[in-house]
């Protein structure tokens, strides 16, 4: 659970008389990761026969999905579908031939039936501006020597275009009045075409299209419109009623069909990345070190002859191209989603899932601190629990927010009934409204232990991985947590004597700084972990791992960074410190904002009218949504640049094992 699964790497050296078979178990278990490695086979042998026969397949399972997408039938495989062997292309073929022409007659008809509507739907739509007037619409559209535009124009632009057009010969009908847009008729002689068109374009006339198949006036011809609009939707619902009948004549058929080619695929997909030899075909993959055993015992029962080799990957000095599978219950599925958003872990490092657990909802719940909001989203996240698994990480949260309203006396919004309750006052711990500082101490305390904690793991996944380079000189590393703690002296040291009265540092970290002992070690435990933790520490890190002490660049260039490197490791070190402030500030802003319901409340009406309770609610609601979103925002941030980053590095590959799914796949 705190660490990727342990992985083996295996070969095979499989007899081709067998590839079939094994490719059906490989492809069958669920636990092989192949990897492609056609490199090991033999380059003059040509081009594989199953790879055209793997496109095949390929395009065999799209047809099928279409027909079936056509049909309305849910992408799904039989109930008990079974991966027994591989179905040749000439079984499954004259099915989907069959089945595909009986669908594609109708599906052609239906889609040329809803182009026809469509036509005839957009031509009404142009006639219909014109409809009461009394001319032929052959009339409008065809002459042998005058030039026609119809069209709808700006009332606005009415004498712009009867200015254009002056020049030339012209008629110029108004066919319907409109305050805004009125409908007219341009004509003119056609070797005049170029003038009329370039000034109906310039008064933004838009065209109206009419139809060429019927005659008559546009009444008339919307009348005819409208009645074959009505024939041809009941065409539309009878062809639909026709796909019906098919989809549920031919829903198992095609669910065993594309099951069928389905498996083959799969199976046809992996052998072409398998290593081709005369006589033998080469496959190389990883399998989780506790599945090796089962692994090669059903390989073994499909083919006597193969030859398996694992070898069991080590954590330490591991190759970058192992696999990783997390192995965390489905009630974290959320924060598993979230780590793997930031990146998912190395084979050799710790999966900070269950971490994230429980560092997420306690700074969610802490600056989200209400006992009715908390409630609201544990809800919400309760009903997406069905649909995501982001839905038990905002129950969590929810969970966390409640606790911590408790803790802050405050239940949508209402800081006066919890604290004075004979038993929920029993609980009351802080108000951020009136306890600032002690919040603002609280939080940055937090802050620095989990930044510590950070310094921790990163020791922890460094010399997991073998990595003393790491462990020793990275800014992170044991020379940066020394670093880091004389940091925090310091910055003690200078807050006493800066502050005379109560300040928003921690009372811990003043009281470092305070020690006589401890601030007289600081500045020289600080320039020493500037020397090995930013200025050498790269040139340290080389040398722990080749032995050679390497400056880059010249030792110019290494001044000019090192110094660049000083200066952001301190001003990192002081903004990932205060940054944890935003923890208490949000809980008080949280609290302001839900007091300023219950004035805007006060003013709107007396205490327990509806305005009163109105402005309450919504400003509730208001609240839970807009903090909600922030207080993620800012969680997510906490825990991406402040926390992960000191121990994280992340890049793992995923591990994709072949599977014959039995479920649609993405």
């Amino acid at each position: 659970m705190f660490f990727p699964k342990e992985m083996s790497e295996v070969e095979l050296i499989i007899p081709a008389k067998d590839i079939v078979e094994v490719a059906k178990v490989l492809s069958n278990q669920g636990v092989f990761h192949q990897i492609d490695s056609t490199y090991l086979g033999l380059e003059n042998l040509g081009p594989s026969a199953w790879q055209e026969k793997a496109g095949n397949y390929s395009t065999l399972e799209r047809r099928i999905q279409s027909m079936m997408q056509t049909l309305g039938i849910a992408e799904e495989y039989p109930a008990k579908a079974s991966a027994d062997n591989m179905v040749e292309l000439e079984t499954l073929t004259p099915g989907v031939n069959r089945i595909e022409e009986e669908v594609k007659g109708i599906s052609d008809q239906l889609s040329n039936l809803k182009k026809r509507l469509e036509m005839f739907e957009s031509q009404l739509r142009q006639l219909e501006p014109i409809a009461n007037v009394d001319v032929e619409v052959g009339a409008l559209k065809n002459s042998s020597y005058m030039h026609s535009i119809l069209g709808i124009l700006p009332a606005a632009n009415i004498s712009r275009l009867k200015t254009s057009i002056g020049r030339v010969p012209h008629v110029f009908f108004i066919l319907r009045e409109d305050a805004q847009k009125p409908v007219v008729w341009v004509l003119g002689p056609k070797s005049n075409s170029d003038v009329l068109d370039r000034a109906a374009k310039s008064a933004y006339l838009s065209p109206l299209s009419l139809p060429d198949e019927f005659s008559g006036t546009p009444e008339q011809i919307t009348t005819t419109l409208r009645r074959e609009i009505d024939a041809t939707k009941k065409k539309i619902v009878d062809l639909e009623t026709n796909i019906l009948k098919l989809a549920d004549k031919h829903k198992t058929e095609l669910q065993q069909l594309l099951w069928d080619t389905h498996v083959s695929r799969v199976m046809a997909d992996a052998i072409v990345r398998f290593g081709q030899l005369r006589h033998t075909y080469v496959v190389v993959g990883w399998v989780p070190s506790k599945e090796v055993d089962g692994f090669a015992k059903k390989v073994k029962n499909v083919s006597k002859e193969v030859l398996i080799e694992t070898t069991k990957i080590e954590y330490k000095n591991s190759p970058s191209n192992v696999p990783v599978a997390l192995q965390n219950p489905g009630f974290l599925g959320g924060f598993e989603a979230l780590v793997n958003t930031y990146s998912r872990p190395r084979y050799e490092e710790i999966d900070p899932t269950i971490l994230i657990a429980i560092t997420f909802p306690l700074l969610y719940g802490a600056m989200y601190g209400d006992v009715g909001h908390g409630l609201v989203l544990a809800l919400i996240g309760l009903f997406l629990s069905r649909r995501t698994t982001l839905g038990g990480l905002l129950v969590a949260c929810g969970i966390s927010g409640m606790i911590f309203g408790f803790l802050f006396g405050s239940i949508f919004g209402d800081e006066h009934t919890l604290p004075h309750h004979p038993f929920f006052g029993k609980f009351f711990w802080l108000s951020p409204i009136h306890d600032v500082l002690e919040i603002l101490q609280i939080a940055i305390a937090a802050g620095i232990v989990l930044l510590i904690l950070s310094h921790l793991l990163n020791l922890y996944n460094a010399a997991r991985s073998g990595n003393w380079g790491r462990f020793f000189f990275d800014s992170n590393g044991l020379a940066g947590l020394f670093l880091y703690f004389s940091f925090l002296v310091l910055l003690g040291g200078i807050g006493a004597n800066l502050f005379t009265g109560e300040s928003f540092l921690p009372h811990f970290l003043l009281d470092l700084g305070k020690n006589p002992l401890l601030s007289s070690i600081a500045p020289i435990l600080f320039v020493i972990g500037l020397l090995l933790a930013t200025i050498f520490s790269h040139p340290l890190q080389h040398w722990m791992h080749d032995g050679h002490f390497v400056v880059e660049g010249g030792w110019g260039m290494f001044a000019v960074q090192s110094a660049a490197e000083v200066l952001e490791k301190i001003i990192s070190m002081l903004s990932n410190t205060l940054s944890y402030v935003r923890v208490g500030a949000f809980a008080i802003v949280h609290a302001g904002f839900t007091g300023a319901v219950f004035v805007i409340a006060k003013l709107m009406g007396e205490e327990g009218s509806f305005a009163y309770l109105a402005v309450v609610v919504l400003g509730n609601l208001f609240v839970i949504g807009l903090e909600g979103f922030i207080v993620t925002i800012q969680t997510m941030r906490l825990h991406y640049y402040e926390f992960f980053s000191k121990f994280f590095l992340g890049g793992g590959a995923n591990f994709e094992p072949l599977a014959l799914a039995k479920v649609k796949e993405n």
